[in-house]
């Protein structure tokens, strides 16, 4: 719970402008976490434990598949992606090469080049940022691949850029899910969504 502290030094960010060098080295203190839309502050709010769940398996499994084909290639959670001059997005699950983290290494974890693959986990307040929002957002900055996992709807979207636009392909229930990234693969929606449970 946000305290009424906490609240008006979230009001104060309401106003205020940054650029995406300061968005580099914000801190308010209240450990919140922010994305930068239009040089503006957005408050993200704390996930699920569902969600966090959805996100610890899939990360498993992208890395299991990086280590069994001995790619140069790394996997990271909750951090950012440069999206425009004054735009910068949190990420659920990204994956990246070698080089991208190396260049991040003692800075602040936002890519200003595309990861290969982005994964979002949809939740209630979350729906018209992941769907609309990022989707255009990803797809400006040429990110190859983004997943949106929505267990809500009980689906997962695999959108592949193809000449500056996203096609995208609907995953449900136990088929195989198509990755351009991840080419071996053998994961189910289904086998996603169960992991999101206790």
């Amino acid at each position: 719970m946000v305290s009424s502290k906490g609240m008006l030094g979230w009001s104060l960010h309401q106003s205020q402008r940054l650029t995406f060098e300061e968005y580099l080295n914000y801190d308010d203190g209240n450990g919140f976490h922010y994305e930068l839309v239009n040089g503006r502050l957005e408050l993200i709010n704390i996930p699920t434990i569902e969600h966090f769940l959805i996100v610890a398996f899939l990360d498993t499994a992208f890395t299991v598949e990086i280590q069994r084909l001995s790619l140069s290639w790394l996997t990271f959670r909750n951090t950012g992606t440069r999206t425009g001059k004054n735009k910068s997005r949190l990420t659920d699950l990204c994956v990246v090469t070698q080089e991208q983290a190396r260049d991040l290494l003692k800075v602040s974890a936002v890519f200003e080049t595309p990861p290969l693959l982005i994964v979002e986990v949809v939740s209630p307040d979350s729906i018209k940022r992941d769907y609309r929002h990022k989707r255009s957002e990803y797809a400006a900055v040429g990110v190859p691949e983004y997943w949106i996992v929505d267990p809500l709807e009980l689906k997962i979207t695999v959108l592949l850029l193809e000449e500056g636009f996203y096609e995208e392909t609907v995953f449900t229930a136990d088929q195989k899910i198509v990755s351009q990234t991840f080419r071996e693969l053998a994961i189910a929606p289904d086998q996603v969504f169960a992991a999101g449970n206790l």
